[in-house]
């Protein structure tokens, strides 16, 4: 509820003849929701869908303009997408100094990974997004990963703990780089773990914010997961100690919705993927399972393949009879 609804309905609420007790559960309704907007800052910042059978595609392809003195980091940061998606989607386009008026493409769309958990966190490295599922529901954001030689290692873990204004203990690994650093650093502008961190039940790993947020979208940590400010304060207060967090890898992933099969491909920056038509073609296998005989559009899927843009295209649809 944001704010103008709340003084909308205080005000139809004294106007309108009810009850002496439904106007009492009324106004209850309507405190705790202003409580919740007030005490929950960026509560809609982390993107919402509802799951539906026979799906794994959500989301539009959209486009907007540049307005004047933007960037494409400005419009990745409104749009809750990191700076690897939208310069990928807009090669052609200086990210830093883009002409003014731009039509910019937002992807917007995304292929659920394939190694998903009925329930919990799900990081993707290869794609730089974050899933949470609860459900019938998940939220979905772009995350900051491991840079080169500290990727965050690929397994399942569970949420530790939690803390708000967290200390940064700052770790040997990070002192020997940066000497001029302190043995901890306190909560408030220069912590780079931000307001809230969820903390991994090993390895020292933790999803937190950020004083840096041009490193979402980026390979830029010591092996921790970073999200814009707003992102986090919303996923904190989502998701409870003792929730599954896996870290997958999938620059790969294949979808379907309705009769089409869609195909969503990101740079491949560990090189671990041998064979992608092969993993292409897995995934349209189990797009054939869910929603029957499918034909291919391979110039499509060879397209995706090579330029790597991170944009869904459709490479199948349904067999006609």
């Amino acid at each position: 509820m944001n704010l103008s609804l709340f003084l909308w309905s205080f005000n139809f609420l004294s106007h309108y003849p009810l009850r002496q007790g439904h106007r009492a559960i009324i106004l209850i309704w309507l405190l705790v929701s202003l409580l919740n907007f007030v005490l929950i800052p960026g509560a809609c910042a982390l993107r919402v869908f509802e799951l539906k059978k026979g799906q794994t595609v959500y989301g539009t392809l959209k486009y907007v303009k540049i307005g004047h003195g933007a960037t494409l980091l400005d419009i990745a940061r409104d749009q809750d997408l990191g700076y690897n998606q939208i310069v990928a989607a807009n090669p052609d386009v200086d990210p830093w100094v883009p002409p003014e008026g731009a039509r910019i493409l937002v992807p917007t769309m995304f292929v659920l990974p394939r190694r998903r958990l009925p329930s919990g966190i799900l990081i993707n490295l290869a794609e730089m997004r974050l899933y949470y599922f609860k459900g019938k529901r998940f939220w979905t954001c772009p995350v900051g990963v491991g840079r080169e030689g500290y990727s965050t290692k690929l397994s399942v873990y569970t949420v530790l703990s939690k803390a708000e204004d967290p200390v940064w203990v700052v770790p040997p690994s990070v002192r020997r780089e940066e000497s001029d650093l302190p043995p901890y650093v306190l909560p408030g502008p220069d912590n780079p773990l931000g307001k809230y961190i969820l903390r991994f039940s090993r390895l020292s790993y933790g999803i937190h914010g950020t004083n840096r947020p041009w490193g979402v979208g980026r390979r830029v940590s010591h092996g921790c997961i970073r999200l814009y400010p707003e992102d986090i304060a919303s996923l904190f207060h989502l998701v409870p100690v003792g929730t599954l967090i896996r870290v997958t890898y999938e620059p790969i992933k294949v979808g379907w919705t309705e009769d089409r099969c869609w195909l969503q491909v990101y740079r491949d920056y560990e090189n671990r993927v041998d064979n992608p038509l092969g993993e292409v073609l897995s995934g349209i296998s189990s797009c054939q399972q869910a929603i029957g005989p499918l034909k291919l559009d391979l110039k499509e899927i060879k397209k995706a393949l090579k330029i790597q843009a991170g944009i869904p295209v459709p490479v199948a649809y349904r067999a006609r009879k």
